[in-house]
């Protein structure tokens, strides 16, 4: 099983060195393509210039992609439940991530219209190759401490997209309208001195300063506007500071839980327990009806022993 792990770690991190060296001019090749068009009785010779991959990043790709596909197979071949398979989020990456590769290797042998139209289109969206890099968390704790802290977390998340975006909206709006104070008589609109044409413009900034990213890109030039610039950075850290704690509470409880379940003995000893005695309270009384208290534990999914 640590071979099978390994060789699947193996693959996907060269999958994806390759995905990234497709994008590098040193391996993408001008070729050029003769196309005839008739129309009519007239043809015509078209020579365009296409920009193809080196074969061997599609070579060592194809390779990656059979041994993906094998891993597939045979993990929906002897999975027990295939529609729980089907459902789970990363055989769904898998599957999307495995077949544009097959549809653009049938299609490249086609010269009709529609399917240089449907190769172009598998071309564009090979970024889901990248989605690879999901698979890792079959491998690494830490990854999937990451993901049951997300979805823990959910709550806290959209609550911090709620604040943010009514941060958004009203100083969006406040920035419009305090810039248009320093407006000069000769302009009707207010915006030949600011960057700041109309409000929807405004949000790009009101996220970059929300989130105290500060592109520099567009910036107030009245001193009113500062002072809403400088509302809006002050508030944009108050509100993603609130929901933080809760986050790091939850990775936290995750994160012990995952440390205290690889800390476990693999193998354990069967515990029977003894009968108790006639005259005992407990006599009569099974465990499943005794109260106990509940913990996070019943409800965490790294907390669940076999």
């Amino acid at each position: 099983s640590q071979v099978v792990a390994f060789a699947s770690l193996f693959f996907i991190l060269v999958s994806i060195t390759t995905f990234c060296l497709e994008t590098h001019e040193a391996f993408n090749i001008n070729v050029n393509v003769t196309e005839t068009l008739v129309v009519g009785n007239t043809t015509t010779v078209l020579l365009t210039h296409k920009v193809e991959t080196e074969p061997i990043l599609t070579y060592i790709e194809g390779v990656c992609v059979l041994w993906f596909t094998l891993e597939f197979l045979v993990r929906i071949i002897c999975c027990p439940d295939k529609l729980l398979f089907v459902k789970n989020l990363l055989n769904i990456i898998d599957f999307v991530a495995i077949l544009p590769f097959y549809l653009e290797v049938g299609l490249s042998g086609l010269s009709s219209k529609a399917a240089r139209d449907v190769l172009g289109f598998l071309r564009v969206v090979r970024f889901v190759r990248i989605l690879r890099i999901f698979k890792l968390t079959r491998h690494f704790v830490g990854l999937r401490v990451l993901g049951h802290t997300l979805r823990a977390s959910t709550n806290e998340f959209l609550l911090l997209i709620i604040f943010l975006a009514l941060g958004v909206l009203i100083f969006a709006t406040m920035i419009y309208y305090a810039e248009r104070i320093g407006a000069k008589t000769s302009d009707p609109t207010g915006s030949d001195h600011t960057h700041f044409k109309n409000i929807p413009i405004g949000f790009w900034w009101a996220v970059v300063t929300m989130t105290t990213l500060g592109y520099g890109d567009m910036y107030p030039k009245t001193w009113s506007g500062m002072v809403v610039g400088a509302l809006c950075a002050l508030a944009g850290v108050l509100t993603i500071a609130m929901p933080v704690p809760v986050i790091v509470n939850n990775f936290g409880m995750y994160y012990s839980l995952a440390m205290a379940k690889q800390k476990l003995p693999k193998k354990k000893k069967k515990h029977i327990p003894r009968p108790a005695p006639l005259d005992s309270p407990t006599y009569g009384k099974s465990e499943e009806n005794s109260p106990r208290n509940s913990t996070q534990s019943d409800t965490c999914p790294l907390a669940v022993e076999e």
